[in-house]
Order: structure tokens, then C-alpha cells, then sequence
């Protein structure tokens, strides 16, 4: 019993002695970095002040404390900011100390050990990486040469939405749309679409979503350093189920395709690229390529376009619905420019857009109001002196996107949709690419997001036949209205199901057939 006693009191005294060495070294880095936050907590710093929602609690610190808010998320330094000056001079003047990414358990996770794209470090492999991805699967050629493909889905899309219409049936809209995405990014990269696998559509959505949620939930023993090895909040469980049930799916197509590419060169006819699989599979086999591509950093790559490339554009989308529906003049705005473009018989097509000014500024004002990532995330790889403050090494920086869009010396009535405000006489629209640092839903600089390109050009194309075709009628909202509450994620997301029933509006309808 004495013996057990000792191994109490030695416990407290290690516990108090490190969070007075803590608290020492928290006041010297106070003193090197003057911006002001809240007083810190010992051992969980400032973990108590942030919501499921860290873009609505740093909004909140924000407008408390300044442009530069210090805080600490369990013992790791941060710094917050939704300036768009002093986000320049982290993301532009000191890219090249800002561009690692915080790279939290579940993401290594999911990733096979960090073993994929979005989330690696910078330097030779991301180089790569990121050069096959612009050069092969998302450069201008590759995107003209699988306009078919998203036509097609487009397509498939309409028919589904005419016939539940035509029956009254309710659709979970955003269900559908991940479906679409997620069918146009399989055949992109797989050639197969969600319903040729032994998965069904609803099972792919889900672990497309649960990966959203989990990437992005606050995890414990990523900030609080005696937590690291420990399951508090039981993601461990979870996690193993989304990665088992992607692993599974991956290993069938990687295997079909090494069967179907041996049969062509035993036949004489060489190895055919159909999609991305092909290109990592001949990148894998050549043992003369700068860079060698495992089994695990194809699957890790893949995982990262369906992360990228589904969620985010069905969300997009998603949102642009509600705000349309929410503000009848904008819907009904949009659908005179569309019917002067296209007429009545025919469906818009991504050709149409130069010509549609008014639904490229929709998307643009959605992207404002809604950025699909609402916080750009990122890790100092080196000490720096920004805007006069001292950033020591590996702490965080959060660009709070989401807090920009609403911010009122940036935007006159941020909180009303108005897309007119994108649409400028005579003027060069306003980028969201990132070369603006006032509206970055793609990101900015060197991490900037690849697939930018193809979001801007499914989502308006998308969303403009959506409204083209059909009135949306609520089901079980409030005078028409439909409520935007947020759910935590990585991603962006509704709260609840969007609910609606899809009236055709054009007799007779355009041909899909």
C-alpha cells in the first residue's frame, strides 16, 4: 500500500512539475509573439473555447481579440487569422515556411501512414505527386478528352430526378449529388461508376462522409501530448471500418486491372491507359521512374481524389440549391439567363458557360458564404517573423476562409446572397483560385487545390440544369425555407438531409434520352 501511495505522490509531482515547465515556456513564447488570446488552461491550453465548429469559435476569437489571435490547442502553438493582408504575407511573402499541413491521426490513418498526396509533406514525392495529378488526370486535355463521361453522369443525374419528380417522390439531395460525384470521379480514375462495384451507391456515400467527419473532428491525442497514444473518443474503431471497406474495394480494381493489362501484353497489344489506376499501375511497374510509387501510395492517392473531388463539389452544389431556393428572385434570375442561352428544348452544357455570367457569379457568391473548406490549415516548417510576430517551428496556422466571407469591411452585407456583387461592368471577374486573399475556397499558392478546374466547371453545369428543369418544392420546411445549419466535418456540410421534390418544369421536358 505504501509502495502503491509512492507511485501517487510521484504521479502529482511529475504532473505539476511539467505544467509549471509549460507554463514557463508558454510565457516565453508570449513574449516573443505579442498578439493577443485568452488566457491558456494548463495542459489543454485553449481546447475549451473551440466548438465542434473551429471556424464559428475562431470567427468568435477573431472579433474578440484582432486580426492575429495566439492560442493553444492542447500544447501546440497557434495562430489564427481572417485578414486577407496578413493571410498573404503567411500563404504568399512566407509560402515557403507555410507549406506543410497539419497532419492530424485520422488523416495518417486513412492515408496508410500519410502515404498519399493532399496531406504529404512538402518537397520531392508531393512535387511529384502533384505534377502527375495537374499533367495527367486533372490538365485541360485530360478534362476535354472525359467531358463524355460527365455528360453521360449529367445525364443519368436528370433521368433520375424527371422520374422520382414525376412519382412526387422525395430526394435527399445531397445523397444524389455525392452520388454523381462520386460516379464521375470512379470512372475518372477506376473506369467504373459506384454501382458497378460490389458496394452499393449508398455504402460509397457513406464512407465518403464518415471520412469528411472523421478527418476533421477535433481529436484529443492530436494536441494534448500524454493523450497521443489513447482512444478518448473512440475513432479508432471507426476509422479501421472506413480504411477495411476502401482497402477491400481498391484491391478488387487494382487486381482487375493488373489482369486486364497482363492479358493485353501476353495478346501483343501493349498496356491501354483508361484512367488514373493505369497511369499510377505504369509508374509502379517502371523501376527507372525518379520517384517509386508503392502499393499503399495508389490506394493512398485514390482515397485523396474521392476526398477532394466528391464530397467537395456535391456540397457546393448542394448549398447553391438551398440559397436559390431561399431567394426565389436569384433562382428565377438565373433561369431567364439560362432559357435565353439554351431555349427550352435542349440541356445546358458545360459549352454554355462563357454565356452564363449570372450562374458563375451564383457559384462564386456560394463559395463566399459556404467555402466547402472553411479553414486552410498549415504547419510551420521553420521559425519566422511575420508581421513583427515571432512563429516558432511545427506550430499551426488556421486561415479562417469561412470568417472572410463574412466579414463586413470585406464585403457590404456579407450575410445576404446577392451574386450581382460578382458581376462587374467592364471589369475582369474576381478570382477564387486564390490569387485574390479575400476569397479562397480553393486555397492559394503551391497547395492550392488541383481540381479547382473541374469543380468550376461540374458545379455550375450541374446546378444550372438542376434549376433549368424542375421547381423545388420543400418537404417538411417552414413556409419554403430551408434552414443552414452546419455540421462538423473537414468539409462543409448540412447539418440535415436537403429534402425536396423535384417538379419538371418544361413540357415538353429536354431530351435525355
Amino acid at each position: 500500500m505504501a509502495e502503491f501511495h509512492g507511485y501517487i505522490e510521484f504521479f502529482f509531482i511529475w504532473l505539476l512539475s511539467t505544467i509549471l515547465v509549460r507554463a514557463i515556456l508558454t510565457r516565453k513564447w508570449n513574449k516573443r509573439v505579442s498578439a493577443p488570446g485568452p488566457i491558456a488552461l494548463p495542459i489543454i491550453g485553449h481546447l475549451h473555447l473551440i466548438s465542434p465548429l473551429p471556424h464559428q469559435s475562431f470567427h468568435k476569437l477573431s472579433i474578440r481579440y484582432g486580426p492575429i489571435v495566439q492560442i493553444f490547442l492542447g500544447s501546440m502553438p497557434c495562430v489564427i487569422t481572417s485578414n486577407p493582408e496578413i493571410a498573404k504575407e503567411f500563404l504568399k511573402t512566407h509560402e515557403t515556411s507555410f507549406s506543410d499541413r497539419f497532419v492530424a491521426k485520422a488523416i495518417h490513418y486513412l492515408t496508410y501512414g500519410s502515404k498519399g498526396f493532399l496531406f504529404a509533406p512538402y518537397g520531392n514525392y508531393w512535387k511529384f505527386m502533384k505534377k502527375l495529378c495537374m499533367s495527367e488526370l486533372l490538365s485541360g486535355k485530360m478534362l476535354n478528352q472525359l467531358l463524355p463521361v460527365r455528360e453521360q453522369e449529367t445525364l443519368n443525374f436528370m433521368r433520375l430526378l424527371k422520374k422520382k419528380g414525376e412519382a412526387g417522390e422525395v430526394v435527399d439531395v445531397g445523397a444524389e449529388l455525392l452520388t454523381l460525384t462520386n460516379n464521375i470521379i470512379s470512372r475518372m480514375t477506376m473506369s467504373r461508376t459506384c454501382s458497378e462495384s460490389d458496394n452499393d451507391a449508398e455504402d460509397i456515400r457513406n464512407m465518403v462522409k464518415d471520412t469528411a467527419e472523421l478527418a476533421g473532428k477535433f481529436n484529443l491525442s492530436d494536441f494534448i501530448w500524454f493523450c497521443k497514444n489513447l482512444d478518448l473518443q473512440g475513432l479508432n474503431k471507426r476509422l479501421k471500418g472506413i480504411l477495411d471497406r476502401f482497402d477491400t474495394m481498391m484491391e478488387k480494381v487494382i487486381k482487375e486491372h493488373e489482369v486486364e493489362r497482363m492479358q493485353r501484353k501476353v495478346r501483343g497489344e501493349g498496356v491501354q491507359v483508361r484512367d488514373l489506376l493505369d497511369i499510377l499501375l505504369d509508374i509502379h511497374e517502371d523501376t527507372s521512374t525518379e520517384i517509386k510509387l508503392t502499393r499503399e501510395n495508389i490506394k493512398a492517392f485514390i482515397l485523396d481524389i474521392f476526398m477532394a473531388g466528391t464530397d467537395t463539389s456535391a456540397l457546393t452544389t448542394e448549398w447553391a440549391l438551398v440559397e436559390l431556393i431561399n431567394n426565389p428572385h436569384v433562382m428565377e434570375k438565373a433561369r431567364q439567363e439560362i432559357d435565353s442561352v439554351t431555349g427550352k428544348s435542349r440541356l445546358v452544357e458545360e459549352s454554355d458557360l462563357p454565356n452564363l455570367p449570372y450562374m458563375r457569379a451564383i457559384v462564386k457568391e456560394t463559395l463566399r458564404i459556404h467555402p466547402t473548406a472553411p479553414i486552410i490549415g498549415r504547419a510551420s516548417s521553420e521559425r519566422s517573423n511575420v508581421c513583427g510576430y515571432e512563429i516558432p517551428s511545427k506550430s499551426m496556422l488556421y486561415i479562417n476562409v469561412w470568417s472572410m466571407g463574412r466579414d463586413p469591411q470585406l464585403w457590404e452585407n456579407p450575410l445576404e446572397f446577392r451574386p450581382e456583387r460578382f458581376i462587374r461592368s467592364g471589369e475582369k471577374e474576381l478570382d477564387v483560385r486564390g490569387q485574390n486573399f479575400q476569397l479562397m475556397p480553393f486555397g492559394t499558392g503551391r497547395r492550392v487545390c488541383p481540381g479547382a478546374s473541374l469543380a468550376l466547371q461540374f458545379i455550375p453545369t450541374n446546378l444550372a440544369a438542376m434549376i433549368q428543369c424542375f421547381e423545388w418544392k420543400v418537404f417538411g420546411g417552414r413556409n419554403g425555407i430551408v434552414e443552414m445549419e452546419e455540421k462538423p466535418g473537414m468539409t462543409l456540410s448540412r447539418a440535415h438531409p436537403l429534402l425536396l421534390v423535384p417538379v419538371p418544369r418544361l413540357n415538353p421536358f429536354p431530351s435525355i434520352v
